[in-house]
């Protein structure tokens, strides 16, 4: 179950890459990579962000998240070689983009997790 969720992370990685002009993956490995990395990251270090950042996302009726999940996916495209985003901006669609492709591939194959 885990693995099926991962491999539709990078597919949706890769999916991303393809539509998305700013943001660049050199290989499906490199795609794995950055869905493992990203799934720890979100695990880890987003908790901890939400938390600092409460007031503000509370402020923005949870918009603030979009900002967040765009950090972080910029984050890991600053560590992982054969992962590039452009800019901020293009961060914030990519990980809205890269999100919606899994949900939906997630859906598609009833994974309800």
């Amino acid at each position: 179950m885990i693995l099926i969720k991962w491999l539709i992370s990078a597919i949706a990685l890769l999916l991303t890459a393809y539509l998305l002009p700013g943001i660049e993956v050199a290989s499906f490995y490199i795609a794995l990579v950055v869905a493992l990395f990203l799934g720890i990251v979100n695990i880890v270090l987003k908790p901890i962000l939400v938390v600092l950042t409460l007031p503000i996302t509370v402020m923005t009726l949870g918009l603030f998240t979009f900002v967040i999940n765009g950090f972080l996916f910029w984050l890991l495209s600053t560590f992982i070689q054969g992962f590039i985003v452009d800019g901020f901006l293009i961060a914030i669609v990519g990980a809205f983009v890269v999100s919606v492709f899994s949900y939906l591939g997630n859906t598609l194959l009833g994974n309800k997790d």
